[in-house]
């Protein structure tokens, strides 16, 4: 999790052993290559998370890493087990104490979305879940769900909600400024609109936004440029609004899920890609060979997935 000149540092001082730093990449590169065989093939690999009971999750993002062909996305995909927590209220949704995954199965690469996607049924199939309900939980991507659509046969498809907020947020922005009483109010009370009724309420909010500022611009017969110019944005920041959440209308079923004491974000996966991946990956003045940075994303994610400790015991064992 630290850089090769550092674990070549660490390893000195703590244990005494000497190692260049280009020794520790060679043992790193060299071990990555069983690594994910092992991960991908060996049923001890995935006994753990078929043996664990809890809803089935799926998760996915990207983070772009500096490699020697420029700055590459570098793909995440996680498949998770959480039980369920107590049931709330949409009111109640940000105090609730979700139960962490019980357990996680974490792959990553550079490859384009439809190299990425074609993995997905795969590890459904090892992990057991092929056939069981899988929640998927994006960030609003349409190629998240479009790959999901032709990968699992039986999904339940949850658009991340800090991912709608952040969107009503930027609308509220535009239309009454920033750390203004009115912006407050309207944060207020999108959210619960949307965490109660999906996209139902906030698009009869948005039509009567959308119908008093079209009677006002009609009406405006004596208006400054500014003005005009404002009026303008505020109908895009709705226009955009309702264009995103009308697109993901079918997945805003937040109050059944919080009801269920299920997830509704994919935070998971957001700090994987800052932890999994960035942490590592991005270091300051870290360039990577596409293959190197493969290489190092499996261990990483064999590391984030809590397999290290069983791969070992697995390696030492093999004659």
């Amino acid at each position: 999790m630290c850089s090769f000149d550092l674990a070549a540092e660490h390893l000195e001082e703590f244990c005494g052993i000497k190692l260049s730093d280009n020794t520790i990449r060679d043992l790193c590169q060299k071990e990555a290559v069983p690594m994910g065989r092992w991960q991908r093939t060996n049923p001890v690999a995935h006994e753990e998370f078929i043996a664990a009971k809890g809803d089935v999750e799926f998760t996915t993002d990207g983070t772009c890493v500096n490699t020697t062909d420029g700055w590459r996305e570098m793909r995440v995909g996680i498949f998770s087990k959480r039980e369920r927590g107590e049931g709330v209220h949409p009111d109640q949704w940000d105090d609730r104490k979700l139960p962490k995954p019980h357990v996680s199965v974490a792959f990553a690469g550079i490859e384009n979305k439809e190299q990425f996607r074609h993995h997905w049924d795969g590890w459904a199939k090892r992990l057991g879940v092929d056939d069981e309900l899988i929640s998927v939980l994006g960030d609003g991507a349409h190629w998240i769900w479009d790959a999901a659509a032709l990968e699992f046969a039986k999904r339940d498809e949850v658009l991340d909600v800090y991912h709608g907020l952040q969107n009503i947020s930027n609308c509220g922005k535009v239309l009454y400024g920033a750390e203004t009483e009115a912006y407050d109010t309207w944060q207020d009370e999108a959210t619960l609109e949307l965490l109660w009724n999906g996209y139902e309420l906030i698009e009869k909010r948005l039509d009567k936004l959308d119908a008093e500022y079209q009677t006002a611009e009609k009406q405006g017969t004596d208006v400054s440029s500014k003005q005009a110019t404002d009026k303008s944005a505020e109908l895009e920041a709705i226009r955009k609004l309702r264009g995103y959440l009308s697109y993901h209308a079918q997945r805003l079923n937040y109050r059944e899920r919080l009801a269920e004491g299920r997830s509704i974000g994919s935070g998971q996966v957001e700090g994987a890609c800052k932890n999994l991946i960035g942490k590592r990956l991005k270091q300051t003045g870290a360039k990577w060979r596409v293959r190197r940075v493969n290489n190092m994303a499996t261990l990483c994610a064999v590391l984030y997935g809590g397999q290290w400790k069983t791969y070992w015991n697995y390696a030492r064992n093999l004659p």
